[in-house]
């Protein structure tokens, strides 16, 4: 009996003491978290210049990282004066009522050397929906990289009210970008 408790303790030791995922801090300086789509034919690009991502992620542990990112939505600024004013209205990100978005992920895989998807939930405007998101990463020692690119509905999100449902001037598909450096949290 004592040499099964002792198999079983030896079995479930590794386990009870393996680390959690590392944590990283992202540097936002060097990092930048966009979006793009095009209104009456033209493109255009935009920052949000306020957010912040909790992020725990190894790629040999992909089964307990994590990533969690909170966007202040009326940090959005796309450069044009007009535009930018009235993307905290209501007819738009309504930032009175929905102040962030998030994305929340607990599920990765690796799709191929440096290249990861994380399947989640993205939220704007209250209307959560899943998204999987592909991204590339470079880990040198403590530092890394990483760049993603996906494209949104915006109207399953509810981003474009009124006047604004229609595509005919601005088109539904917008395209968000993160672009972030991250480090080794000490």
């Amino acid at each position: 009996m004592k040499a099964a408790l002792l198999a079983i303790a030896a079995w479930a030791l590794p386990a009870l003491t393996m680390a959690a995922p590392p944590a990283w801090l992202v540097d936002k300086a060097a990092s930048k978290l966009g979006f793009a789509g095009t209104v009456s034919g033209k493109g255009f690009a935009g920052v949000f210049r306020r957010w912040d991502a909790v992020i725990h992620f190894d790629p040999k542990d992909l089964a307990h990282s994590d990533v969690t990112v909170t966007v202040e939505m009326a940090s959005a600024v796309t450069g044009d004066g007009d535009r930018d004013a009235l993307l905290p209205d209501q007819d738009w990100f309504w930032t009175s009522h929905f102040p962030h978005a998030t994305f929340v992920a607990k599920n990765f895989r690796s799709t191929a050397p440096g290249r990861y998807e994380a399947a989640g939930l993205l939220t704007i405007r209250g209307v959560a929906k899943p998204l999987t998101l592909p991204f590339s990463l470079a880990i040198t020692g403590p530092s890394a990289k990483m760049n993603a690119r996906a494209s949104l509905d915006r109207l399953a999100f509810g981003v474009g009210q009124g006047e604004w449902q229609a595509t005919d001037t601005v088109a539904g598909p917008v395209v968000v970008t993160a672009d972030l450096t991250a480090h080794l949290a000490k």
